[in-house]
């Protein structure tokens, strides 16, 4: 009897202390992980949030350069947001901002592609030579830019004079100078630097393709462009994905090179929100303009973002 009481003693008592130590381990795991995080929390606070934050507060507020000296920007609403839409510059600037994204992105990624294809097989010197592209995104953007004018001067750019030597063209083409070639130049450019970035992403994403797949495709019939159809492109959407939303957020806030280029001109030619937002900043100091345009250009990353984001989780989820 005494050997059954005890029994029944230790199995009521027995795991509840047990619970509940276990329960204080899991939450000292939780509070040292939490303090592991703690700092990455902190500093994305204070590199990323405050920025934000405060570039939000300065587009509501009549942030100038007299600002910086009496500390005084009047609360102004949403006026910031309607004076720089209803400017005769901003649906210009929002039509060269989806031609120069749209552009570049879509030939970086067709050409990255096809670099991406090409060096997949194996060649002598083809590590070489992949390792020789990287130079164009590892350059500065300001000396990528510098040079580039330098090729599309209309008078002495070595572009000029080759196409002229050649036959190409008759007389001298005003690259930069001119408003109907002036954004296409800058395309160019843009596209020129952005094809490593492309290559690098998609070469890593076929080489994860596992070889038996086209081992068993070849025995189905799918060669060329078949294979590439059936195996290669289902295999390489996530990858292409992310790629080309990474290219959209980056090449829609894109503005070192339009100005060493361009500087948004001529005739505002090659004017976007990025080099608008700019100008109104430290230009005309008129800096909650400024911010309007900047977040303007967040909210676009934005929904690009969340449409990225759902697709990726419809992909997942079938």
């Amino acid at each position: 009897m005494a050997h059954a009481t005890l029994t029944r003693t230790t199995e009521a008592s027995g795991p509840e202390p047990a619970r509940r130590s276990r329960g204080r381990r899991h939450r000292g795991e939780d509070l040292t992980k939490l303090l592991f995080v703690l700092p990455a929390v902190l500093a994305m606070v204070a590199l990323f949030g405050y920025p934000v934050v405060k570039n939000l507060l300065m587009s509501l507020q009549d942030y100038g350069l007299r600002t910086f000296f009496t500390g005084d920007a009047p609360w102004v609403g949403l006026r910031n947001y309607t004076t720089v839409v209803t400017d005769n510059l901003f649906s210009q600037a929002m039509v060269n901002t989806a031609l120069f994204t749209v552009g570049s992105i879509a030939f970086q990624f067709v050409i990255g592609l096809g670099l991406a294809l090409f060096f997949h097989r194996r060649f002598p010197l083809g590590g070489v030579l992949r390792s020789l592209l990287l130079l164009p995104w590892l350059l500065p953007l300001i000396v990528s830019s510098a040079t580039w004018r330098s090729i599309l001067e209309q008078d002495s750019g070595i572009l000029n004079r080759t196409l002229t030597g050649i036959g190409v063209i008759d007389d001298p083409v005003p690259w930069l100078n001119s408003p109907s070639v002036a954004l296409i130049a800058v395309i160019g450019v843009n596209i020129w630097i952005g094809i490593p970035f492309n290559v690098t992403l998609l070469y890593s994403g076929l080489a994860e393709i596992p070889a038996e797949l086209y081992e068993a495709g070849q025995l189905d019939g799918a060669t060329g462009w078949r294979a590439f159809w059936y195996i290669t492109w289902p295999n390489l959407r996530a990858v292409a994905s992310v790629l080309l939303m990474l290219g959209v957020v980056y090449t829609i806030k894109v503005l070192d090179i339009i100005l060493g280029l361009t500087g948004g001109g001529p005739a505002n030619a090659t004017q976007t929100l990025a080099t608008q937002s700019y100008e109104r900043s430290f230009i005309d100091f008129k800096f909650g303009e400024g911010a309007a345009l900047s977040n303007i250009l967040i909210a676009i990353s934005f929904v690009f973002a969340i449409f990225y984001l759902r697709s990726t989780r419809r992909a997942v989820d079938e």
